[in-house]
């Protein structure tokens, strides 16, 4: 366990950098030490967002200032390709926490399927982690390359790994329909998305090609032991936060909605961050916004086998930001909930 843990944050100005510095502010166990972003360099971090009240944080600072024996961690919330160069340049005393996909394919060649270009460092990826933490807090305290996974792939992975794990589901023909607050898109997203009316209606996007597939499949397969490809499109609602996951599912051995309900309950009784509404029930993002809570409901269907699971959660913090405090704390043996409630 450390009492004090030096922390950067590069990429601190984003969405995602910005939940960070407001988690790890009130965090008891660590010290932010750097803030680094490629513009408003200079400036104090709280010109971005005025929730954040703390007075004697770092101004905003270039990543090439940082002194790598000043610090224990290195938060990258970067666009993708960046979190490369940190990991070779940075010493190994210090551990990588990273929220791009850098991290999260297992080879070269589906990287540049998906992402394009080449990985910088990719004789690292048997030294990181891919990490949930609720499946991984045994291995998390042996890896000091921490990958976190994409906001979509967390509410989708946190119900279907264990059903997968324990052969309950068919791994054929699962169907995940889901659909994000803007700020999934990050502050650029006026060019990413042409749409009219973007801010006043839903819009489906990446329709068969959104690159959270390659991570999904992936994480699936291993756990399945069989090819997964899932039937997987994302929507952009006119909101600014929070993620809420269907997934379509086939039950194998007559396992009925209410058996898979009462397992998922039991799977994840001890995991804090993960609860459930009331078996049949519908549920929304407003009980899990601003929260690292991932709420899931078992719903039935008309037909016994085929069974709606949805989940919820807030893509800034549990898809994000809390998740990778939530992958700290535990990779420092700390108690799970530090900063997060």
């Amino acid at each position: 366990m450390k009492d004090s843990i030096k922390i950067g944050i590069a990429g601190a100005t984003g969405y995602i950098g910005i939940e960070l510095v407001k988690i790890l502010a009130k965090h008891p166990n660590a010290k932010i030490v750097y803030l680094c972003a490629q513009k408003s360099l200079g400036k104090k971090i709280n010109k971005f967002d005025k929730k954040i009240k703390k007075t004697n944080l770092p101004r905003i600072s270039n990543i090439s200032k940082i002194n790598w024996k000043k610090i224990d961690v290195i938060f990258t919330a970067l666009p993708n390709g960046e979190a490369h160069k940190l990991a070779l340049l940075k010493p190994n005393s210090v551990k990588l926490i990273d929220l791009s996909a850098d991290f999260r394919l297992d080879s070269l060649v589906s990287y540049k399927k998906w992402y394009g270009g080449n990985f910088k460092s990719h004789k690292l990826l048997k030294k990181a982690i891919y990490s949930i933490t609720e499946f991984k807090k045994n291995k998390l305290p042996n890896f000091n390359i921490i990958s976190c996974p994409g906001c979509y792939p967390t509410s989708i992975q946190i119900p279907l790994i264990p059903l997968l794990k324990n052969k309950m589901i068919k791994s054929k023909n699962i169907i995940i329909d889901s659909k994000s607050g803007y700020s999934g898109a990050g502050k650029n997203i006026k060019k990413k998305f042409a749409y009219k009316n973007l801010f006043n209606s839903v819009s489906a996007y990446g329709v068969g090609s959104h690159r959270h597939m390659a991570e999904i499949d992936q994480e699936l397969t291993k756990i399945s032991k069989k090819k997964v490809k899932v039937f997987f499109t994302p929507h952009l609602l006119p909101i600014f936060r929070g993620i809420l996951s269907t997934i379509y599912i086939e039950s194998r051995k007559n396992y009925t909605a209410l058996s898979i309900y009462n397992f998922l309950k039991k799977y994840h009784k001890n995991n804090y961050f993960i609860k459930f509404a009331k078996f049949n029930k519908p549920i929304g993002t407003g009980s899990v916004m601003d929260t690292n809570f991932c709420e899931i409901s078992v719903c039935k269907n008309r037909e016994n086998n085929k069974i709606i699971i949805i989940s919820a959660i807030d893509n800034l913090l549990k898809g994000g930001s809390g998740q990778a405090v939530q992958n700290m704390n535990v990779s420092y043996k700390l108690k799970e909930t530090l900063g997060l409630i």
